[in-house]
Parts: structure tokens; sequence; C-alpha cells
């Protein structure tokens, strides 16, 4: 395993990374594609774990202020986890929103996820909505 940590750059690691967002984070829940993307695409940050040349997982970070960023579609394939990928891009994202003048992050983390948001800092705020109906969520944060 040769895992890299950065973001996609070629339209072919873009469509490798949003199949991946897809795969994991839609498609198990009937969702259609294009409902792995919404409307910040275009002015977020994207990381991606590379295992050579396959993207095996990935994370997203936008600003929705000048001090409020957000995480956003977290994922790992089912091969990867529990092998600290998540966490480094977790971590790579949370020094991408320092360094642009974040004071806190915030992110609605499926219930099965929470523990590996508190073991990077993050707290649980309240709970969240049900994604398609039936997946709980946990509203949590982080300050700087």
């Amino acid at each position: 395993m040769n895992i890299k940590i950065r973001p996609p750059k070629t339209k072919e690691e873009f469509a490798d990374y949003y199949q991946l967002r897809w795969d994991i984070l839609r498609k198990p829940w009937n969702e259609p594609r294009g409902s792995e993307k919404d409307e910040l695409e275009e002015v977020a940050d994207h990381i991606a774990a590379f295992d050579d040349n396959k993207i095996v997982g990935c994370g997203r970070l936008h600003f929705n202020n000048h001090e409020e960023a957000k995480i956003r579609f977290m994922a790992i394939l089912d091969s990867y986890r529990n092998q600290g990928i998540g966490g480094i891009i977790l971590e790579e994202l949370i020094e991408t929103a320092r360094k642009k003048g974040a004071r806190y992050i915030i992110l609605d983390a499926r219930e099965d996820a929470v523990n590996f948001y508190k073991k990077h800092g993050f707290k649980t705020i309240e709970e969240g909505h049900r994604l398609f109906g039936s997946i709980p969520h946990w509203k949590m944060t982080k300050d700087f």
C-alpha cells in the first residue's frame, strides 16, 4: 500500500473522486447519480487518498462564512478503513480550514462516525437530521 493524500487534479481523478462519494455515500440508499455533489463543489477544497492511482478515500471542506468551515462527504473504501486514512484526510481538511482563517469547523456526522470525529477533537452539539429519512446524524463542532 502506497497511500498519498492530495487534492484530485485531473478530470479523470475528479470523476473517480465523485464516483467514490456516490458509491459509498449515496448508492447504498438508491440515491440518484448527481446526489453526491452540491452547488459548492467549485468553491470547496477537495482531498483524496490515493493508493497508487486508485482513490480510496475522500473529504471536502467549504466555508459557510469567513469564520465557519464545514466538512462534508467523508468516505473511505471498506477495505481501507481502520488504517488511519480517514484521520489523515480529516486532519488535512482541518489544517486547510485553519490556514484559511476559520475559527471553527462544523459537520454532520453519521451516527456510526461520531466516535471517529470525537477522537479528532470534535464535540457533539445536538442531534441532527436523518439523511434519506433513515440515517441519523449528529451536529458536531471543533473550535480553534
